[in-house]
C-alpha cells in the first residue's frame, strides 16, 4: 500500500504540491504556466496552513487504515479500496451530506467551492501512472 509521508518540519510553504495537485486535476488542457489560479473550478484536494507558531503545517488526505470519513459516508461514495489502501470517492453516489468533511479528524476533506454538491479529496492521482503530482513537484 502506497501512502504519502509528510515530513512537516521540510515544508517551507512554496505551495508547489498545492499547484500541481490543482494542475492535475484542472478540467481543460494546458500547461501550469496557463493554469487559473483564481478559477475555483481549479481546486486543489491539499492546502498547507501556518500554525500559531508560524511553521508550515501540509493538509493531506492520509487515506487512514479506518477512515472516519467512509464510515460516516450514508450514501457509499466513499470506500476503501482493500488492495490499494486508498479512499476512493464516487461522485456520482455522493447524497452532498457532507458527514465525511465534518468527521474528517484532519479536516482534509471539503465540499467543492463552485457547486458545494460533490467532496474534493485526494484520489492519489490514479489516472497518472507517475502517481501522485504533489509528490513529484515537492523539492524538499
Amino acid at each position: 500500500m502506497k501512502r504519502i509521508f509528510i515530513d512537516a518540519a521540510k515544508c517551507d510553504g512554496c505551495k508547489n504540491c498545492t499547484v500541481a495537485c490543482m494542475q492535475a486535476h484542472r478540467a481543460d488542457t494546458g500547461t501550469v504556466y496557463d493554469l487559473n489560479l483564481m478559477d475555483i473550478r481549479n481546486e486543489s484536494r491539499n492546502h498547507i496552513v501556518i500554525t500559531a507558531d508560524g511553521n508550515y503545517k501540509p493538509i493531506f488526505c492520509r487515506h487512514c487504515d479506518q477512515p472516519e470519513c467512509v464510515l460516516s459516508c450514508m450514501s457509499g461514495a466513499l470506500s476503501k479500496d482493500p488492495e490499494s489502501g486508498h479512499v476512493l470517492y464516487d461522485e456520482n453516489k455522493c447524497g452532498s451530506c457532507f458527514m465525511c468533511v465534518m468527521n474528517c479528524p484532519y479536516g482534509v476533506l471539503k465540499p467543492d467551492t463552485a457547486t458545494r454538491t460533490k467532496v474534493i479529496k485526494c484520489d492519489f492521482c490514479q489516472h497518472d501512472p507517475e502517481g501522485p503530482s504533489c509528490v513529484r513537484a515537492c523539492p524538499k
